[in-house]
Formats: structure tokens, sequence, C-alpha cells
């Protein structure tokens, strides 16, 4: 009967000394991947898409931060980058109206500043820029 009280004991005291390590493993495999740092905030580790707006990277940096989302494959119509058939019309109309409609956004489709709030006019401009030279 000693002997069965030992081994049940043991087995007891090692699942309690395991169980951490199996927790640990756990957490570490359910933990999330990432964290989102809102602008005016002091973030600990900045994101790569925070790291492009802030080299000043020009128009293709901004380009791929924000535009490439829609403009890669042609979301909702938007113009694809290199496809001067599409972009001509657009071209056509002149680089103020192209401007602001990559500012101000052009209903339905363009939203204002293709949601890239922390892009400057001056970064939207260059990433306009660098979609119209693709077309060259």
């Amino acid at each position: 009967m000693k002997k069965i009280a030992i081994l049940l004991f043991s087995l007891f005291f090692y699942q309690i000394v395991s169980a951490g390590s199996v927790e640990d493993g756990i957490v570490e495999r359910i933990k999330k991947v990432g964290s989102v740092c809102v602008e005016g905030n002091d973030c600990a580790q900045a994101s790569a898409g925070g790291a492009i707006a802030d080299t000043g990277g020009g128009g293709e940096a901004t380009y791929k931060k924000s535009c490439a989302t829609c403009h890669a494959v042609g979301v909702n119509n938007a113009p694809k980058l290199g496809d001067a058939g599409s972009w001509q019309p657009r071209i056509a109309k002149g680089m103020d109206v192209l401007y602001k409609s990559a500012i101000d956004g052009l209903p339905p489709g363009m939203p204002m500043k293709g949601l890239c709030f922390t892009c400057s006019d001056d970064d939207l401009r260059a990433a306009v820029d660098y979609m119209v030279d693709s077309t060259k």
C-alpha cells in the first residue's frame, strides 16, 4: 500500500511540476501575433507600415504601404499599376484632378486618402506620380 501511495504521489507531483511547462507552451501558442499602435500614442514597437511612412520612402513606398491593396489587382475598378489603358482617361483629366481624387477620395470606390490617414498630401501625390509613371 505504501508503494502505491508513493507512486500516486509521484504521479501527482509530476503533473503539478510539468503542468507549468504545458501551460507555458499553450500560452506561447495562443498569444497574439501583433499589436496595434494608435497614432499619437508612444508605442514600444513601430509597425512595418509606420517605418515606411517615417522614412520618406517616396511614391513607391507609399504605394506599397497603402495603394497596392486596391491598385495591384483593380479592386472596385481601381486602375492597376502599369495598366496604361485604364490610367489614360484619368491622366487626361490632369494631374491636379488625380491628386484631388487621391486626397479627397472619389465616390463610390476611392476612399479619402485611400484610407492612409498617416500619409501626408505630399506622400499621396508622390504615390500618384509613381502610379502614373508606371504607365509610361
